[in-house]
């Protein structure tokens, strides 16, 4: 997470937000949450109700969830994903802010094919 917080503005900049989903019980994770002062949002699933949706793998050998981003679009559809195979298998944020710019683009250009043309 020190990552995603050194970078967070652009991420805003490219009109992101980031939601970090975590194991822990609601208390121990807004104490977590409030100690460390993430400029993020942050949501506790104990009961991995969210990490089973996005297919988060948990390996108990290797100290719990292991780690995985999503990107999500605007319309909810899952753009990319990455599940880890240790604590420390996580995309670097140039390649999340690359895959940001692609997406962004993507969307420009769509939205600029559905425009409707004006007849003179």
């Amino acid at each position: 997470m020190a990552q995603l917080r050194q970078d967070y503005t652009l991420f805003v900049k490219r009109d992101a937000e980031i939601l970090v989903v975590g194991p822990e019980r609601p208390a121990a994770f807004k104490a977590y949450w409030e100690k460390n002062q993430f400029p993020f949002v942050g949501l506790p699933d104990p009961d991995h109700h969210v990490a089973h949706l996005y297919d988060q793998q948990v390996n108990w050998l290797k100290l719990g969830r292991m780690p995985a981003v999503v990107v999500v679009d605007k319309q909810g559809r899952v753009y990319y994903q990455h599940h880890g195979e240790s604590m420390r298998d996580i995309p670097a944020n140039e390649c999340l802010l690359a895959l940001l710019d692609e997406l962004n683009t993507e969307s420009q250009t769509d939205h600029a094919a559905q425009q409707p043309v004006e007849e003179p």
